[in-house]
């Protein structure tokens, strides 16, 4: 007896997701995971603030059904979190998260510090190394150390939900030519949906800068508004960081 088309076409859906499974789980298999964080605490982290900064963004662990969530929010603040384990980018150079946001700012804009504000950002933190450092870099690392008790970064790599449709895909911080900013999403499109990302830090450091990055880096995790005065939440589901490969 020949098969109806209506059972054709079930086998064939069945079929279809049972490859995608396979691939996935093919995918999965092809990448050395050296951390994932799923936020079921925030013990991994330590609070990043800043001078002259009083008003703090808020993060705190959400959980919904059976999943736990990091939830990032702020209203005219700025603050972060910073992961407290170093990792080498050439060993372990892949990226992967997932991430989404509940509003854009209305008055963010790339182009100057008063819009230099994004709802959520993970962002890559390069140590700074004074045995490479010039001697130029190592008076001015060491004025830094002396005031705030450790070294600025040596470099950040920005990975953004920029609010403005026309941001530019890589441009550098207003603030600092030591940022570079990627923005993967751009506006209030997808605000509300659930977006997973992916990075290359070697390849977007290069493309960034120019040159190879320091070996040694950790994450950073950011919702801020204090340029803006506005207000937003957001929220990351998931962060790994893996090489492909066995």
């Amino acid at each position: 007896m020949n098969a109806s088309p209506l059972f054709r076409t079930a086998l064939l859906t069945a079929l279809a997701g049972l490859i995608v499974l396979a691939l996935a789980a093919a995918s999965a298999a092809d990448r050395t995971v050296l951390l994932r964080e799923d936020f079921a605490t925030l013990d991994a982290w330590r609070p990043l603030t800043f001078p002259k900064i009083k008003a703090h963004s808020r993060y705190t662990v959400e959980t919904r059904g059976r999943e736990t969530i990091l939830r990032a929010e702020s209203s005219a603040s700025a603050s972060g979190l910073l992961l407290r384990r170093e990792f080498n980018v050439y060993q372990y150079p892949k990226l992967r998260w997932r991430w989404t946001v509940g509003n854009v700012y209305a008055r963010g804009d790339q182009e100057g510090k008063t819009g230099d504000d994004y709802p959520i950002r993970i962002y890559v933190v390069f140590r700074y190394d004074p045995e490479k450092a010039s001697a130029l870099d190592r008076a001015t690392y060491g004025i830094a150390r002396a005031l705030y008790g450790e070294y600025p970064p040596h470099s950040t790599l920005n990975y953004v939900w920029a609010s403005r449709e026309d941001t530019p895909s890589l441009f550098t911080s207003p603030y600092t030519d030591r940022a570079r900013m990627i923005a993967l999403e751009k506006g209030p499109r997808f605000a509300g949906q659930w977006r997973e990302e992916s990075a290359d830090i070697l390849r977007d450091y290069r493309r960034a800068f120019g040159t190879d990055p320091p070996a040694q880096a950790s994450l950073g995790i950011m919702n801020d508004s204090d340029n803006t005065g506005e207000a937003s939440v957001s929220w990351v589901d998931f962060i790994e960081v893996f090489r492909d490969g066995p």
